[in-house]
């Protein structure tokens, strides 16, 4: 939800939001949200200036207002690191791919070529064939 200048705003439940029916599968960052919306609700705060605004500053210390966008301010920061750690990860994860990718290449494990053809020789036993239990490959001699 925005405000009047834009900015997120803490949602506006109209009465939904009972932290003791909160889903078992919520996570920590959802908990807390549902708890800054269910604050603002009960303390019946519609509309409050951005934090850290002149306005803001002007209101007085018990105005609930004042508590209510400190809880936004708070969000909106819980909000972003969530996301900036989530992007670390997403980072991390291709930077590790890229290192494994680089190394079996160094140890020429890293597969630059087509695989190798399975050829049942005679004398030898049977090839057992990779991926297909119980199938084997075996040498038969063809007669002309």
């Amino acid at each position: 939800m925005t405000g009047r200048t834009g900015r997120a705003r803490l949602a506006n439940t109209a009465g939904r939001v009972r932290l003791h029916t909160v889903p078992p599968e919520a996570s920590a960052g959802q908990i807390t949200h549902l708890r800054a919306c269910a604050q603002a609700e009960a303390l019946r705060v519609d509309d409050w200036p951005e934090y850290g605004s002149l306005p803001w500053l002007q209101l007085p210390a018990d105005d609930p207002r004042v508590y209510v966008a400190t809880l936004e301010a708070a969000e909106l920061h819980r909000m972003d690191e969530e996301r900036r750690h989530a992007d670390a990860r997403a980072q991390a994860a291709e930077t590790l791919q890229s290192a494994i990718e680089a190394a079996a290449t160094r140890r020429g494990t890293m597969r630059t070529r087509p695989p190798h053809k399975l050829t049942p020789t005679p004398g030898w036993p049977p090839i057992a064939v990779p991926g297909k239990p119980g199938e084997y490959l075996t040498y038969q001699e063809i007669s002309a």
